[in-house]
């Protein structure tokens, strides 16, 4: 079973109250899906079915390998370098999200 050896990366621990949206869609004019949140520095990006996928180039170009879902009812965890989903325990919060612009 392929398992994270990333978890000493995370930083982030308490989820925001509320966000915006895709930092990188809202500072461009893009539009996002779904939302994730990099666990090493807080950044909010895109999932991988909204066009611009911010949430995959920020681990990319920053190596932060760990990145959690903060839709509505979702508390998976992704690990970019294993390739491996996961629950994180110690990672806390709901935040408050807008809804999606691509639903509008």
């Amino acid at each position: 079973m392929t398992v994270c050896t990333h978890l000493d990366q995370i930083t982030v621990t308490e989820l925001p109250e509320e966000v915006a949206g895709c930092e990188d869609c809202l500072a461009a004019g893009g539009v996002w899906l779904h939302l994730r949140i990099c666990l090493s520095c807080g950044h909010v990006g895109c999932c991988d079915d909204s066009p611009s996928k911010h949430a995959t180039a920020h681990a990319q170009s920053s190596g932060h390998p760990i990145i959690r879902s903060i839709e509505p009812g979702e508390d998976w965890s992704w690990c970019y370098p294993d390739d491996v989903a996961m629950r994180i325990a110690e990672v806390h919060g709901a935040p408050r999200i807008p809804p999606s612009p691509m639903l509008s």
